[in-house]
């Protein structure tokens, strides 16, 4: 199960005498953890005396094993805790196995790990008497999913469909990050119910998200010195090359849909409003089509297609040059 369907409603889910957390999406992790402690204790979440945690880096099994056996003065249950603990897995792996065989019925004992193959024994175990919890990353529909459940439900706000894409291009799929440019957002709004395309643009990224657009809107505007320019600046500040082809992506991707559209029939026009084009730039994306020709406008999607394959390991030439050469293919001057 992943962590977010079980943070949606986690008093439903049994969670049994033991709980393993995967992946390395810490914010998740605490997340779980916070509910799996209000589940069990109520207002007493954060009653430090009944949550025991220890790092796995550290932890010993007989001690562990003994806080587990031990009745919490304070409540019915208690909660131990082993963070980092993949290294604590292998070495203590045969010992687990045997607790998990005869697990105390008045603890919750909760294993952090990155990772947690589902083959083992005691995977097979922990399965037939508690519960695994995914906390990894989250792409596509999935992703935007759990965005806009998050901008709803805590802090009643709905992003737009083009806000939601932009965010998750710029902030990443890192969901800790997520959530802080989320309540960003939410306190740049106010009073209002919505956040759109244009408040992203303003809050999420600084001085680097600018950067990305003034980038951007060169090569559409056929300055090619300004557009390298800037993402000499972005690669010296320590943007990920990733993050300026997500920016890339998120308007050269909808061009792209414009001249597919365009091309099936109908006007440029048409074509840019139904490809989710912002009004604003539609005007200037018109003229930079047109000065593009169909010819090389037809092959945008390939090419960021294949930028993203290479700076995911599919070539060995520097990240530099392929962002470079991108941009110069984007401007009409390959």
């Amino acid at each position: 199960m992943h962590a977010t369907e079980f943070l949606k409603d986690s008093a439903q889910h049994e969670t049994g005498p033991v709980v393993v957390t995967t992946g390395d999406q810490i914010s998740l992790k605490h997340s779980v953890l916070a509910s799996i402690c209000k589940n069990t204790f109520g207002d007493a979440e954060d009653d430090d005396t009944s949550v025991t945690r220890y790092s796995g880096n550290d932890a010993e099994l007989t001690t562990v094993r003994d806080e587990l056996l031990t009745l919490s003065m304070w409540n019915d249950q208690r909660i131990v805790v082993v963070d980092d603990a993949d290294d604590f897995v292998k070495q203590n792996r045969a010992g687990l196995e045997s607790y998990v065989a005869n697990p105390s019925k008045k603890s919750i004992f909760v294993l952090a790990v990155k990772s947690f193959p589902k083959n083992t024994r005691l995977a097979k175990m922990v399965a037939k008497i508690g519960l695994t919890v995914e906390c990894t990353e989250l792409t596509g529909t999935a992703l935007n999913r759990y965005v806009n459940d998050a901008a709803v439900h805590r802090h009643g706000k709905e992003l737009t469909r083009n806000a939601t894409q932009l965010l998750t291009e710029l902030a990443g799929n890192n969901l800790g990050l997520l959530d802080q440019e989320l309540a960003k957002l939410a306190a740049y709004v106010g009073d209002r119910n919505g956040i759109d395309v244009e408040d992203v643009r303003k809050m999420v990224g600084g001085w680097k998200a600018e950067t990305t657009w003034a980038m951007i809107n060169a090569v559409r505007d056929d300055r090619i010195g300004v557009a390298l320019s800037c993402l000499e600046k972005l690669l010296v500040a320590g943007e990920a090359p990733q993050k300026i082809l997500g920016g890339l992506n998120f308007v050269y991707r909808k061009l792209a849909l414009a001249t597919e559209l365009a091309r099936q029939g109908g006007s440029l026009n048409a074509a840019m409003n139904k490809a989710g084009v912002f009004p604003r730039d539609i005007g200037p994306s018109q003229q930079y089509l047109r000065r593009l020709g169909r010819p090389r406008a037809e092959k945008i999607l390939s090419w960021l297609i294949q930028t993203d394959n290479n700076l995911k390991g599919g070539s060995r030439v520097p990240e530099r040059l392929q962002l470079e050469e991108l941009l110069v293919r984007l401007s009409g001057k390959a």
